[in-house]
């Protein structure tokens, strides 16, 4: 009888304790997702007009676990609303192999319904959804989702992400255009200064270094996601609905943190469109351009994108553990 009481009170007392750690996260994520909007909230400039102002947007269906989101870099003092940045983030959620793929802005391609223009000219005709017509025009590429990222909300973003800040390697000065002064050497730069960066324009190797960088910090910070960002997701989704406009649900944000977070990847695998020996810098009415081979850039593509060998180099990671 005493055993019979003593068990009714450890389920009674285990019931409560989990209720109560319940309710715990539950106002702990609202109080970490208002700090978010706070951090945002003095100079946000959400771009969710696109929405209204643009065709709505038309992905295709996920197939095989597979996730496709056009990343969209947008500067409130941009190019005539051009893309500053145009990427494809893919994650499979089998193997939990995270890819990007980077699509030069000055990249020749058809757009449709306006004809031969540089990419990132599609963003300020038609907003996402026609970016992801172009790409799937040219490339056979479709995309499940959007995210446009203002450019003033990444500093914060970042510093959630990698709190301890990113290791780089400054190859010479970079000032011009970017408000500060960025010295050559090894470095642990935060918030602005990973913005300043990724977006120095002035480089020796053009647009192509940029591209290099971008890149370079995406696959750091990843590299960097932690438990500690994991517990910071709440003030970054925050952060983010002011300074992201997506139409990525929370619940697939959530699986595909969770995915990253298991730490089965194999980090992160980068592809540069056009590749190399696949272009022409030309100059047409529409300015200088990359006048690509269409065919071998598609090809190149479907490959990078194509699953069998990160299928193959999970199983052998299943065997080797």
């Amino acid at each position: 009888m005493e055993s019979s009481k003593t068990s009714r009170r450890w389920l009674k007392n285990s019931c409560f304790i989990f209720a109560l750690m319940i309710v715990l996260g539950i106002v702990y994520w609202f109080y970490q997702y208002n700090s978010g909007l706070a951090m945002a909230e003095d100079d946000s400039k959400n771009e969710a007009e696109a929405e209204e102002t643009f065709e709505p947007f038309q992905g295709a269906d996920l197939q095989f676990g597979e996730i496709n989101v056009l990343l969209i870099g947008s500067d409130t003092r941009g190019d005539e609303g051009r893309s500053d940045a145009l990427m494809i983030g893919h994650y499979n959620q089998t193997t939990n192999q995270v890819k990007i793929v980077s699509i030069m802005r000055d990249t020749y391609v058809d757009i449709p319904d306006y004809g031969m223009n540089k990419i990132n000219a599609a963003f300020a005709f038609g907003g996402p959804e026609l970016v992801r017509k172009t790409i799937k025009q040219n490339f056979d590429i479709d995309v499940n989702y959007y995210a446009i990222v203002d450019f003033e909300g990444f500093p914060k973003i970042v510093d959630l992400l990698a709190p301890n800040g990113i290791d780089v390697d400054i190859p010479y000065e970079m000032s011009y255009g970017i408000g500060m002064t960025l010295f050559p050497g090894e470095q642990t730069l935060h918030g602005d200064q990973l913005l300043a960066y990724v977006r120095f324009r002035h480089d020796r190797l053009s647009d192509f270094g940029r591209v290099e960088r971008q890149q370079e910090i995406m696959t750091k910070v990843k590299d960097q996601i932690s438990f500690q960002s994991l517990m910071n997701l709440p003030k970054i989704l925050g952060v983010a609905e002011a300074y992201i406009d997506t139409n990525v649900d929370k619940k697939t944000i959530l699986a595909i943190g969770k995915g990253v977070m298991d730490g089965h990847s194999n980090g992160v695998d980068t592809l540069r469109i056009p590749v190399a020996s696949s272009f022409e810098n030309k100059h047409v009415n529409v300015g200088a351009v990359l006048d690509i081979d269409l065919e071998k850039n598609k090809s190149e593509l479907e490959k990078f994108l194509s699953t069998e060998d990160d299928v193959q180099v999970s199983k052998l990671e299943g065997v080797s553990s």
